[in-house]
């Protein structure tokens, strides 16, 4: 069965060398890894979104960045005080 979940992602925790550039079509990439919880936490999320690490950052304990939840859909995906579209300034790329 499918389904479908919500979410957003904090972009500026985003660290700007984490994104990387296509060399077939020059658009930009930042690789995530989604974790699904078995339970929802007190906000209702059931996943968390990161910033993918290499076995070398995973097995040196490089801290995980982690930049968003997931929640299924109907849920408001919006964090409280969150800014509308078009009013974000200063992206990382």
């Amino acid at each position: 069965m499918s389904t479908l979940y919500n979410g957003s992602i904090c972009l500026t925790d985003i660290p700007k060398d984490k994104i990387t550039t296509s060399e077939k079509n020059g658009k930009k990439y930042l690789n995530i890894t989604l974790w699904i919880n078995d339970t929802a936490d007190q906000y209702g999320n059931i996943g968390s979104l990161q910033i993918s690490q290499t076995k070398q950052q995973r097995e040196g304990g490089e801290k995980k960045v982690y930049i968003g939840n997931v929640k299924p859909q109907g849920s408001n995906p919006t964090p409280s005080g969150a800014p509308a579209e078009g009013e974000i300034e200063d992206l990382p790329f």
